[in-house]
């Protein structure tokens, strides 16, 4: 079992992963390009500039969906830091951490340009201190701050602590982004899709939207491998026989 987490295997079991993940990305991808550039109908109000929605929702979803992973796995890592907890464990919960980072970033901020595209013909004006963009923001900014981490630190324990702090700290912000049309007054609208209440948005738009968001969540998770298999490689190269 052990075998499995020596670098060398897991570049292997990765770099067979990625061709499958791409391919079924491209698909979904094109897939969701046509349902929602072609086949989904314009909204009354804002025409054609709603399709924005197809790219700037998903991002936003899994931006915050990674970065509440991170928050969770940082969590284990500080609670299980004593000697009794898996070493294997405990080095593939911070390296994880580590190589899904740069995908939330990235989805992070293509949310935050989207959402400024998309604010410039809805709400007349490219950016606005609103609640749910200022917390977006910060996000971006926690985002950033467990990234650099990992390079300021001075060595691999002080970036694994400094890193999960980081996250778990910064995890106080996502129900914030979630909650926060219903707390303040913001120029989003409240939430037209509710797990426990009848969705609001119709189903034509509804359809694209979720395949959006699985076309994203598998290129967030190309990314990650990507990222992942770099300090795989690291390691390798360090003659260090597993995790």
């Amino acid at each position: 079992m052990l075998n499995y987490f020596k670098p060398k295997n897991l570049i292997q079991i990765i770099n067979r992963s990625q061709k499958f993940v791409f391919i079924i990305f491209i698909l979904i991808l094109i897939l969701g390009l046509v349902e929602a550039l072609i086949l989904s109908p314009e909204d009354y109000k804002q025409s054609d500039s709603v399709r924005i929605m197809y790219v700037h929702v998903p991002a936003a979803w899994i931006s915050l969906g990674i970065f509440s992973l991170i928050s969770v796995l940082s969590f284990g890592i500080i609670i299980f830091k004593n000697k009794n907890f898996s070493l294997i464990t405990k080095s593939n919960f911070s390296l994880i951490t580590k190589s899904l980072a740069p995908s939330g970033f990235v989805f992070n901020i293509i949310a935050l340009v989207t959402g400024s595209i998309w604010g410039k013909p809805t709400w007349g004006t490219w950016w606005a201190w609103d609640a749910r963009i200022t917390s977006m923001l910060l996000l971006a900014i926690f985002y950033l701050m467990f990234i650099l981490s990992w390079r300021i630190a001075g060595t691999e324990d002080k970036a694994v602590k400094l890193s999960s702090y980081i996250a778990i700290f910064g995890v106080i912000n996502v129900p914030i982004i979630k909650f926060s049309v219903d707390w303040w007054s913001t120029l989003h609208q409240p939430a037209s899709i509710n797990l426990l209440e009848e969705t609001s948005i119709h189903s034509s738009m509804l359809l694209p939207l979720g395949i959006m968001t699985a076309a994203f969540a598998l290129f967030s998770l190309l990314i990650f491998l990507m990222k992942y298999n770099t300090e795989l490689i690291k390691i390798k190269n360090k003659g260090l026989d597993r995790l």
